[in-house]
């Protein structure tokens, strides 16, 4: 059980000075701390008190240039440089600024996660408390050089390696750094225990030291600085892209080379040759692929941002979509991650009341320990007036015992003394007189309410206090008073988040430093039927292929330490999963950076931490991954159908470049359509399946496994048929309005190319159900950006300007009728496999 602390006993003279350090200070510092100057100058020599380093893409010139060098979007500039090479300045300036929705949503999206982790940092031990001049001053933790003199108190988070030189009763919570689940004891009087980490808290007790190293050569710093510089590998949606980008560009490549030489061939013009080439390039060269990848993402994370999950890689949004394995840690993620009084034991001839009362007087009257905060919180309800309790004079504090693990104090209230102990049943028993029944009772009560998960404390009281004043002597007649019982509460909507993971196909798996006693009843208690539980010991025991196995059948990790969460991650990949890992502490960053989504916890997680994440929880809660894997999988879903429609309609733009050549016609579409068309109504259309809802059967489908491909198989069929149907049937009538005049056959026939693709995006979106059914279920922008769409092809047509630079004749009446009699019957064919 966890111990309380007391509080702590007055600190000795301050001013001795620390053992010299080969990596400490230049110089001893006096009693009084450096001066000003001296400071500054340390501050000089070593820099900022930085423990971790500034994440590389918090520059928006960093972001926008890696967005513009992105070989995916490299092909948008490409394009333009070849314009510019062909004199056409302003189909080169109308391609070039396709690049600005890609840079300014990544930049803006970016810098928008970047501040807000900076005020994550700025609320995790932003500042602390030094003596300079002689006079303690509290300062920003950037400002802390080697020398200086830190004083640390109850609940402070060390802010740089330091030696004590002076201190009583200082407990410290190294767990977020070296993973040791229990306090640990600080002195000054040896080198061992004097030692003082950056990043770990001070649970009870004053101190002072001496800085020894500050920023990057922590132990906390060295971990940060390693974690930095590992660069993630591309999320599993990012390299299916860029291998479907990859094929399509080798495909124009080759195409474009044909048909300038066809060109040349034929005794055309080079410039001819050339435009020709660089159209069907357009048309086959997806780029605004990238402007709709990244548009999806920026939008769902500012989805996610809006419940409490702050991405701080745009391309991790969708990654938790294809999760098959949720690591999370229990305390504080699955519970609440604070004490309750979850049931009281009173002996015979006590009552709860009393147990509570003296359960207060062995507490700190100001607690920063759960423990004494969870029953100075719990006393009221039973009767229990706190404020005058504690309103008398604690006349001595006798310290925690590490040994039996209790603590004692006394106090003077109105003149009369009384004594009260809290701590471990084993050790309150020893220093109490009880009767062998009274024993057995209190034994079997404090296993039964342990079974139950929870953490149990004794209590023991006197009201005769010896004069002596000595530790003995105050505690010879204490009895027990009762014992009480600790929960941390499952968070609301743990068990309903669960139930969806299991529905969904993803397994939980919880891991804990919890006794596997606890940790089983944790487990069952939010639903977890018949889990099984593996110790950290068993898992250092096991070898990796022992552990391979075995992380398919365990459901509980119990007694775990933040270092195996690593080795979990890398047995888990190995069986081919797709893992999401949770953690907070500095031990918990490889794990973080190994696993396909690391996700940190905001509230309570270390900068090393949030800086190995790509998710970062804000509200520290799982219902809020569960939320993210929900929207991971829609994002998937909508942009598989988006990228879809996108190839439906490159088909009649490809084949369209491709047959002009070849039967000597002038060209349908010219660079300046490929540009509007790709740049203004693709995006445009494409954002209706962002907007979709989820199809209600999204978290009842298995995880998608890794590598699997875009597009479904199923669906690949009838994409590639509707867009070779199009295709056929603008190309037709292109080439039988020609002799009515180019731009009249070309304005009938791109009137038809954009009908088309608007039914195409109904068709996608109707997935396997008919068009009909679906209609504009679920997503309000659909009706107004398809009537946008359309309105763009009648400003085309109709307004004079700009249908002398397109080149085009609006069409008559019937040549409108015409168009959409073809646009319809060549999209929407594949209803009628649907209905069979």
């Amino acid at each position: 059980m966890a111990p309380t602390w007391g509080v702590a006993a007055p600190s000795p003279p301050t001013g001795a000075v620390a053992a010299p350090s080969p990596l400490g200070p230049p110089s001893p510092t006096p009693p009084g701390g450096l001066t000003t100057s001296d400071a500054l100058r340390q501050l000089a020599t070593f820099g900022a008190n930085e423990l971790v380093p500034a994440h590389p893409s918090g520059d928006a010139w960093t972001i926008a240039r890696s967005v513009v060098t992105d070989p995916m979007a490299a092909l948008l500039v490409a394009t333009s440089v070849i314009y510019l090479i062909l004199g056409e300045a302003r189909d080169a300036a109308v391609t070039f600024v396709a690049l600005v929705p890609i840079v300014a949503v990544s930049v803006i999206l970016e810098l928008r996660a970047e501040r807000a982790l900076e005020s994550l940092r700025r609320l995790t031990a932003a500042t602390a408390t030094v003596v300079r001049d002689g006079v303690e001053q509290r300062l920003p933790a950037r400002d802390v050089v080697p020398g200086d003199l830190l004083v640390v108190r109850e609940g402070d988070i060390a802010a740089a390696d330091a030696r004590l030189t002076a201190g009583a009763d200082l407990v410290v919570d190294e767990s977020s750094l070296t993973g040791e689940s229990h306090p640990v004891r600080k002195s000054p009087l040896t080198d061992e225990d004097a030692e003082l980490l950056a990043g770990t808290t001070v649970l009870a007790g004053r101190g002072r030291a001496v800085v020894e190293k500050t920023g990057a050569r922590t132990r906390y710093g060295k971990i940060g600085t390693l974690v930095a510089t590992i660069t993630p590998p591309p999320t599993p949606i990012q390299a299916l892209i860029r291998r479907l980008v990859g094929q399509l560009s080798i495909v124009a490549l080759g195409s474009c080379i044909a048909v300038v030489a066809l060109e040349l061939a034929r005794g055309a013009r080079i410039e001819v040759a050339l435009i020709a080439g660089v159209s069907l390039a357009m048309a086959a060269i997806p780029e605004e692929f990238p402007m709709v990848f990244t548009l999806y993402l920026g939008l769902g994370a500012w989805r996610l941002a809006k419940d409490h999950a702050l991405i701080r890689r745009l391309a991790g949004v969708e990654t938790l979509g294809s999760a098959s394995v949720i690591c999370v840690d229990k305390t504080g993620t699955l519970t609440l991650g604070r004490q309750e009084v979850a049931g009281v034991w009173a002996a015979p001839g006590w009552d709860e009341k009393a147990v509570l009362r003296a359960a207060v007087l062995a507490s700190e009257p100001q607690p920063y320990d759960p423990i004494d905060q969870a029953i100075v919180a719990a006393a009221p309800a039973r009767g229990v007036d706190v404020a005058r309790v504690q309103s008398g004079v604690l006349v001595r504090d006798h310290p925690f015992d590490p040994v039996d693990k209790y603590v004692t104090h006394v106090w003077d209230l109105d003149g009369e003394r009384s004594v009260a102990a809290k701590g471990s049943l084993e050790g309150i028993l020893a220093h109490t007189k009880v009767d062998a029944g009274l024993r057995e009772s209190a034994i079997a009560t404090n296993d039964e309410f342990a079974s139950r998960g929870m953490r149990l404390i004794a209590v023991a009281s006197a009201e005769r206090v010896d004069a002596a004043g000595d530790r003995a002597s105050d505690e010879r007649e204490l009895a027990l008073v009762g014992l009480i019982a600790f929960a941390d509460p499952i968070r609301p909507g743990v068990a309903a988040s669960l139930a969806e993971c299991r529905s969904a196909g993803v397994r939980v798996i919880m891991i804990t430093g919890d006794h596997p006693g606890t940790a089983r009843a944790v487990a069952e208690g939010i639903g977890m039927s018949d889990p099984r539980v593996m110790t950290g010991a068993e898992l250092d025991s096991a070898d990796d292929a022992t552990l391979t196995a075995a992380v398919e059948k365990i459901d509980v990790f119990a007694r775990a330490r933040p270092e195996q969460k690593h080795r979990l991650v890398r047995a888990l990949k190995a069986n081919g999963h797709v893992v999401a890992m949770t953690g907070d502490g500095t031990n918990d960053a490889p794990a973080l950076r190994e696993a396909d989504i690391g996700v940190a916890m905001g509230r309570r997680g270390t900068e090393v931490a949030r800086s190995a994440a790509t998710l970062v929880l804000l509200d520290d809660d799982f219902s809020t991954i569960v939320s993210a894997v929900r929207d991971g999988r829609r994002i998937f879903e909508n942009l598989s159908r988006a990228f879809g429609y996108l190839i439906a309609f490159h088909i009649p733009l490809l084949v369209t470049a491709l047959a002009m050549p070849l039967v000597g016609a002038p060209l349908l579409l010219l660079p300046v359509h490929l540009v509007w068309l790709e740049v203004v109504v693709h995006p445009t259309a494409s954002l209706l399946f962002e907007a979709d809802p989820g199809p209600p059967d999204l978290m009842r489908r298995p995880p998608r496994r890794r590598g699997t491909d875009l597009l479904r198989r199923g669906a690949i069929a009838g994409i590639l048929g509707r867009g070779t149907a199009l295709a056929i049937g603008v190309l037709v009538l292109y080439l039988g309005s020609l002799p009515g005049g180019e731009e009249s056959a070309r304005g009938i026939a791109i009137a038809a190319l954009v009908i088309g693709q608007v039914f195409l995006v109904l068709s996608e979106r109707a997935g396997a159900r008919p068009v009909w059914t679906v209609g504009v279920s679920g997503n309000r922008a659909l009706p107004w950006i398809l009537a946008a769409t359309l309105g763009s092809i009648l400003l085309v047509e109709y307004v004079p300007l700009i249908a002398s630079v397109m080149h085009v004749t609006a069409p008559s009446l019937g040549g409108w009728a015409l168009a959409v009699v073809v646009a319809a019957t060549t999209t929407l064919w594949t209803e009628l496999l649907k209905r069979r």
